[in-house]
């Protein structure tokens, strides 16, 4: 049984109240004493779209136990960039750190325990942006460290702190600047992939409020500071959001969907510096962003119902299946 926590939980919710449910599950199991909410709205041109914004948010209104929940719906639908960046910017205006998850990344019970430690000891170690509690792959990195020092901030599952987030700019205002240097080749270091993010952060530097990312951004601002990234030694988080009602992951053709988890013992083994990994870094890069970048399958890539045998009770596991056929 999970221990309770007292760091505040983020939700990110939209339209599938089936996943949302699951998730608030793992959240009811730590029983955070604060649960901040943040829902898009409808499109008008999606029939049926308004009655299942609704029922996501009625999911919320089912939280029993000891917990103040802040909601920040929108009325109208501001998209899957500007939502959750807008919601993120009310969250830390009122918090000065946060574990957040979206509507379809379920996490190990471990990944609350292991997220508040880590919040805690690095709370003002600027070096340190952000916690990631996924890996996007199904084998665990081989090392003794419960986590290592990433460039890469993943986010299905993940934590920060408020004096990281207040350098997030949704449009990356300093992109047209460093894109004339050797930027992206300081951190990234091979040119398939600096040209696949450069033309990100092209699409992010305009005006248009309905860009379909954050993460990309929020990469760039963890980038442009020298911002590092906790990265587990395994998994923690499984995101089953593919297929129908998914925006950007329709399929799984990176390998990176509904990968096994497994626990963190706690209390985590740290390591001796907070030093960048380069060499599990060159990794990261050849075995996922290389082949997100080219089209090409990663590596080891899982079935996606197969993995679920190890990740989740039969009831869950069967309600996932249906979602994501």
């Amino acid at each position: 049984m999970t221990d309770q926590i007292k760091t505040p939980v983020a939700l990110v919710i939209f339209r599938r109240p089936d996943l949302t449910a699951m998730v608030l599950d793992t959240v009811r199991a730590v029983k955070p004493p604060e649960l901040y909410v943040i829902a898009d709205g409808p499109r008008a041109d999606k029939p049926g779209e308004a009655e299942a914004c609704a029922a996501a948010r009625a999911v919320i209104d089912t939280v029993d136990w000891d917990c103040r929940v802040h909601r920040h719906y929108s009325d109208t639908n501001l998209g899957c960039g500007n939502r959750p960046a807008s919601g993120f910017d009310w969250l830390f205006d009122q918090v000065d750190s946060a574990i957040i998850l979206e509507d379809d990344c379920i996490p190990h019970h471990s990944f609350f325990g292991y997220c508040e430690e880590l919040l805690g000891r690095y709370r003002d170690d600027e070096r340190v942006m952000h916690i990631s509690g996924c890996t996007y792959r199904a084998e665990p990195w081989g090392i003794d460290d419960s986590y290592f020092f990433s460039r890469y901030p993943a986010c299905w599952g993940w934590a920060t702190w408020a004096r990281a987030w207040k350098h997030y700019e949704f449009h990356c205002e300093d992109w047209p600047r460093l894109k004339e240097t050797a930027f992206l080749e300081g951190v990234i270091g091979e040119p398939a992939v600096e040209a696949y993010w450069a033309n990100w952060f092209d699409e992010s530097n305009v005006t248009d409020p309905l860009l379909h990312t954050w993460d990309y951004q929020w990469a760039f601002a963890c980038w442009a500071n020298s911002g590092l990234a906790v990265c587990p030694r395994h998994n923690l988080v499984c995101n089953v959001g593919t297929g129908e009602g998914a925006t950007h992951t329709t399929s799984n053709h990176t390998g990176t969907m509904a990968l096994p988890t497994y626990e963190m013992p706690l209390p985590l083994r740290h390591p001796k510096n907070v030093l960048h990994d380069i060499d599990l870094d060159r990794r990261y890069v050849s075995e996922l962003l290389l082949p997100e970048a080219t089209g090409l399958p990663t590596a080891g890539r899982r079935g996606v119902q197969s993995t679920l045998t190890k990740l989740l009770p039969g009831s869950v596991k069967r309600r996932v299946k249906q979602l994501i056929r």
